[in-house]
């Protein structure tokens, strides 16, 4: 059963109860990192439900088990310091932890040998003891923990499988980041998942349903344009993983659209996309460490983030959170 919406009063802007949608897309998920961060130097404004697959995944634990430990500050400190290691790490195991390769791409540099099962290049238990060093996963059952909406793809059935707060522990951020050509399926009680962002990159719908909250706030970091027609092999891989990683969330965003005419008018759905603000990302690749590169996400997804809050209600005096094609939810 869905959660009640508390209505909305007089539309204030900003929002004082928000709900995130992360979407993740390898180091571009430092995007969200600044984004998050001007958020929280919002005293008014309180962090309800928090949905993410992959990198985005990785940004709502960060987010809640900061939150849920020592308020803002600690969730800044806790976003800061694992982004910061990020970069200075620079390495194939940073990238694991944020779902930083593309299945395409993952076939190319790797061949055939992952796809037969018999070569996994890395053993999961310091991956799992890296994500342990930064979030307490005990906490995030914690009543002041906001409600998380974690998502992995059960190969199974191919479907969207949703790990909340009770459920959510180091194997299930694994499974939500696990590029399937670059190390085998993680299993949880019996199930084999892959990268949560194959089936809802971030889940949105239930996060919808879910949410005591009439504003959503979708951080979109894969970008979704691209003006030029790829040739080359890599080219090409990049565009494919970027329209992939899109495809799912459109079509929850054109349902959303849908709904607010039908079942929910008072849901507000704003979107700060990472391609408005970085010039080229479209260009870029996702598994760039580049200490510039990320110091760039970060740095814009802060601005970014300012405009945002700095706009009034009805979406003016601000960048556009939605490009013009695709009305806001107000």
């Amino acid at each position: 059963m869905a959660a009640p919406i508390e209505p909305p009063r007089s539309r204030q802007w900003p929002p004082r109860k928000l709900s995130l949608a992360l979407q993740g897309g390898g180091t571009f998920a430092a995007f969200t990192w600044g984004v998050l961060e001007r958020l929280l130097e919002e005293p008014s404004i309180e962090i309800d439900t928090i949905s993410g697959a992959s990198a985005g995944a990785i940004n709502a634990l960060l987010l809640a088990c900061g939150l849920a430990e020592g308020g803002r500050e600690a969730a800044r400190a806790r976003l800061n310091r694992f982004w910061i290691r990020l970069m200075h790490e620079a390495s194939f195991r940073s990238l694991m932890l944020v779902g930083g390769f593309s299945p395409a791409g993952s076939s190319v540099a790797f061949g055939p040998t992952l796809r037969s099962g018999q070569f996994d290049p890395f053993d999961l238990d310091p991956l799992r003891q890296a994500l342990s060093r930064d979030i307490n996963f005990a906490t995030l059952r914690n009543a002041a923990c906001p409600k998380l909406l974690i998502a992995a793809t059960r190969i199974r059935d191919g479907q969207q499988q949703i790990f909340r707060n009770d459920a959510v522990t180091a194997d299930v951020a694994l499974a939500s980041t696990c590029p399937p050509l670059i190390h085998c399926a993680v299993e949880i009680d019996g199930e084999a998942y892959w990268d949560g962002g194959l089936g809802g990159n971030p889940p949105l719908l239930r996060l919808a349903q879910e949410a005591t909250s009439s504003d959503i706030l979708l951080i979109q970091v894969t970008p979704a344009r691209d003006s030029y027609v790829p040739i080359t092999l890599a080219a090409i891989d990049r565009r494919l993983d970027q329209i992939a990683a899109n495809a799912a969330l459109n079509a929850e965003i054109a349902a959303l659209e849908w709904a607010k005419g039908h079942a929910a008018p008072m849901l507000r759905l704003s979107r700060i996309a990472a391609e408005d603000s970085v010039e080229g990302l479209a260009q870029r690749s996702s598994t760039d460490l580049g200490r510039g590169f990320i110091r760039l996400l970060h740095r814009s997804g802060r601005e970014a983030a300012g405009r945002w809050l700095g706009q009034d209600a009805v979406g003016t005096n601000a960048q556009r959170t939605l490009p013009a094609a695709e009305p806001a939810l107000a």
